[in-house]
């Protein structure tokens, strides 16, 4: 039997001195039989989380994010990843908890911007949890953001229910993780069909944007860089700055739409600033950038945006912008590319009597090429058919709906000049189909057409090939061949949506010129052959005038 002990004294006192014979021996109280100190039930004691593995090397293998450098966990929607909780003690089966997701500075369940996950019978949002494994303290959790979540850095908390309340883990940045588009996920708007395409569009991080004229093509080097250290906190910065509601970032064609706005700083103190001129004093010429990193990260670091760029510029950075969020995304050049300021299919160039160009009249321009991208999205506002490869434009060239931004416009939509479906479809259409009209004005300033040229905008689009370092011809996806049916269609139908054409029935021309030049450097002669065809039956007297002029590849004179 154990022996029981009572102290004789339990009042402190400095000059008590106790030893062993200050205990006597007793019998147990009446009624008790040996005295055990009393501890708590196992399971009992309350619950506490104490530490959290994000499994960040696991998780991003698997979710084809492990070129993100970056120190926190990159996942995508709509697929699995594994986050490991250790506890103080086993779980029991009385015991709750439930893991917080927020993202955004007001974070609410109705915005989609708290989300929480369960793990016992409560039910919770729209993002699922299972408790994959249990080790000992440590629980390995499973857990997927529903398919329309929202993009962006997100803030996890774990909530244990103690009482009638919670007890959460205090704010740990090394927690927080981004949340991504999900091209290989069939339940998000941007899936890609194939693989191939997705290596290409998404995980390509260099590439060729095509430039020159028809007769000359060029290509240059970008490096879209949209894993480097800082470009996916840059791409995540431009949205915040510009006010982006939260609540839109889960949208691919709100997100896409809002892009094209925010990498130009025309209104909305975006990224880049253009400059057209031969002035880059106060900046970067376009011509100096090769890739997108340098001006995202300086846009991030000073908040100002960046000088200054032109078409082929917008077009990377917005490449980078899309890839880096997970949209599948290409750079498509336009070769003889309209510009035309009255919103319809006729780019009119006007010449004065004597065959000079009447700069001051001419309103409408025909750039060498323009460069633009393409998005590859769901359109789940449109018909099925108008899904797939969308375009949007980062240059400011007019503004729509308020502001300088153009797209999302399905190009299949284009092509067959269904023109009455968002974004911007018309102004794309005359990108690539607007007739080409020489007008001649008189003293008075009566315009008169002398000429029409259905074939010479548009002449063909490239983008980098799939896998391979040369181009891709696309024009096929924007417009059918010259003067077939289809063709016919089309441009009959943009009309019924408003696209004027000219109707000027003009007598066949009996005279055809063709003029060649050879390439050459600065400074150096030039050689300029000029030969005319005189298609007529009768001898011609031709008086012709030449102007030579350096002009830029949007078409404007260098002064």
């Amino acid at each position: 039997m154990r022996k029981s002990f009572r102290l004789l004294s339990q009042v402190p006192n400095k000059n008590l001195h106790i030893d062993h014979d200050d205990f006597r021996e007793f019998e147990p109280f009446e009624g008790e039989t040996d005295l055990i100190p009393r501890s708590t039930a196992p399971g009992t004691e309350p619950l506490t989380v104490v530490g959290v593995d994000m499994r960040k090397d696991f998780n991003e293998a698997n979710h084809y994010t492990t070129e993100y450098v970056n120190n926190l966990l990159v996942v995508r929607r709509a697929k699995q990843f594994v986050i490991d909780i250790t506890f103080s003690r086993p779980m029991v089966p009385q015991d709750d908890f439930q893991l917080e997701f927020l993202i955004g500075a007001d974070p609410a369940a109705n915005k989609d911007s708290l989300v929480v996950v369960t793990f016992g019978n409560r039910t919770g949002t729209s993002w699922s949890g299972e408790i994959l494994e249990a080790r000992g303290t440590v629980l390995s959790l499973g857990i997927t953001a529903n398919a329309k979540a929202i993009v962006g850095l997100y803030r996890m908390y774990v909530a244990v229910v103690v009482g009638n309340g919670m007890q959460r883990t205090e704010k740990d940045p090394n927690t927080n993780f981004y949340l991504l588009f999900n091209p290989w996920s069939p339940d998000d708007e941007v899936f890609y069909p194939d693989e191939i395409g997705r290596t290409e569009y998404v995980l390509n991080s260099t590439g060729l944007i095509y430039m020159g004229t028809p007769e000359q093509v060029s290509e240059r080097g970008w490096v879209y860089g949209q894993f480097e250290e800082g470009v996916l906190d840059a791409c995540i910065y431009i949205m915040d700055v510009c006010r982006m509601p939260i609540q839109s970032r889960g949208e691919v064609t709100k997100m896409v739409r809002t892009a094209s706005a925010l990498i130009n700083s025309q209104d909305d103190n975006g990224v880049l600033v253009g400059n057209w001129s031969d002035d880059f004093s106060m900046g970067t010429p376009p011509t100096t950038w090769t890739g997108s990193t340098k001006i995202l990260l300086q846009y991030h670091n000073t908040g100002a945006p960046v000088s200054f760029a032109q078409c082929w510029v917008y077009a990377g950075v917005l490449n980078t912008f899309l890839r880096c969020l997970g949209i599948p995304s290409r750079v498509i050049s336009n070769f003889n590319s309209a510009h035309d300021n009255t919103g319809n299919l006729k780019t009119e160039l006007v010449f004065k009597e004597d065959g000079t160009p009447d700069r001051r009249n001419t309103r409408d321009s025909i750039w060498n090429y323009h460069c633009w991208n393409e998005a590859f999205m769901k359109r789940v506002d449109l018909p099925p058919k108008f899904s797939g490869w969308q375009v949007v434009d980062a240059t400011p060239q007019e503004t729509s709906d308020g502001y300088f931004r153009c797209g999302p416009a399905p190009v299949i939509a284009i092509r067959d000049g269904e023109l009455c479906h968002p974004f911007d479809c018309g102004f794309v259409f005359a990108e690539v189909n607007s007739d080409l009209i020489f007008m001649v004005s008189d003293r008075y300033g009566n315009m008169t057409p002398k000429k029409v040229d259905t074939t010479y905008i548009g002449k063909m689009l490239y983008t980098k090939a799939v896998s391979r370092w040369g181009p891709e011809d696309v024009t096929r996806t924007y417009k059918h061949p010259e003067g077939s049916p289809q063709d016919k269609e089309t441009m009959a139908k943009a009309e019924q949506y408003g696209c004027a054409r000219d109707q000027s029935d003009l007598p066949a021309s009996k005279l055809a010129i063709q003029i060649s030049a050879q390439a050459g450097f600065v400074g150096e002669p030039l050689k300029i052959e000029v030969t005319f065809y005189n298609q007529a039956e009768l001898m011609k007297s031709v008086k012709a005038h030449m102007e030579i002029a350096v002009t830029y590849y949007t078409g404007v004179a260098s002064s």
